[in-house]
């Protein structure tokens, strides 16, 4: 796989020890890019970025960002920038909008608090740090985009996202969709992936037996690892993905059907 090794990758929602955003930014990182870490955590972002620095041996930076908060966001792109132009990281490439959170509860119980909480992470979260980082990209003339949506939006529901997280998560394949068509002759791809279950932090508590159905209900007998979602990631941030713009790769194992 062609990488370059002169851009910076920005990943969002990165600072848990066992979650999909921390493997991604690894995963970037051991490629050759540098990276930049923007989670609610201001302190552990700036932590984790510089175990992955001093691990690969690349440029990384971390700081503060609430993903649904416009202000922060511009703060956090405004720091990122100021780096760029110091000459602490190469431009910015790619941009992995990872951060999200669930919504476990039977839709009857689902408050309208719960309902916007959870499309302001995972929706206008993705919106509002791909506005602030997009022009950047358009400018290059270069760029990749990667959204995190998931399976619960192809097939509704699961485990642990019903009626909410499915919504939000669906919105963002309209979303990849339509911008990828507006910005496809600017040099810029955006493209979602969809996992199915992965082994994250997000089910740690879960029985045996419950482990064990999971597993079973998938084809391959398996959930994914966060390294295979990684992988797939990092893939339609390369050069080799260039003619892949406005797709959806679903990483579930053959878990469901369309």
């Amino acid at each position: 796989m062609s990488i370059t090794t002169q851009r910076t990758a920005v990943i969002t929602g990165a600072t848990s020890d066992k979650g999909i955003g921390m493997t991604v930014a690894q995963r970037y990182a051991a490629e050759g890019w540098a990276v930049v870490i923007l989670d609610l955590d201001g302190e552990k972002s700036a932590k984790v970025a510089a175990d992955i620095g001093n691990q690969f041996a690349v440029p990384a930076f971390g700081h503060a960002a609430d993903v649904t908060s416009e202000d922060s966001v511009t703060a956090a792109h405004a720091a990122v920038a100021a780096e760029v132009a110091a000459g602490n990281l190469p431009p910015v490439g790619a941009l992995a909008n990872i951060a999200g959170i669930t919504s476990p509860v039977p839709f009857l119980e689902t408050t309208l608090e719960l309902w916007n909480k959870v499309f302001a992470v995972n929706s206008t979260g993705t919106y509002l740090v791909t506005k602030a980082f997009l022009p950047d990209m358009l400018e290059q003339g270069w760029g990749r985009i990667v959204n995190m949506s998931s399976v619960s939006a192809q097939r509704g529901g699961g485990v642990f996202g019903k009626v909410p997280y499915s919504a939000a998560k669906a919105a963002l394949l309209g979303f990849t969709k339509a911008l990828a068509r507006e910005v496809a002759d600017k040099g810029v791809t955006v493209n979602a992936v969809t996992p199915g279950a992965v082994d994250t932090n997000i089910r740690v508590g879960s029985t045996d037996e419950q482990e064990a159905a999971l597993a079973a209900a998938i084809p391959v007998g398996r959930t994914a690892t966060t390294d295979e979602v990684a992988a797939c990631i990092t893939f339609l941030s390369s050069e080799d993905a260039s003619y892949l713009t406005g797709t959806t790769m679903d990483i579930n194992g053959g878990s469901h059907m369309h």
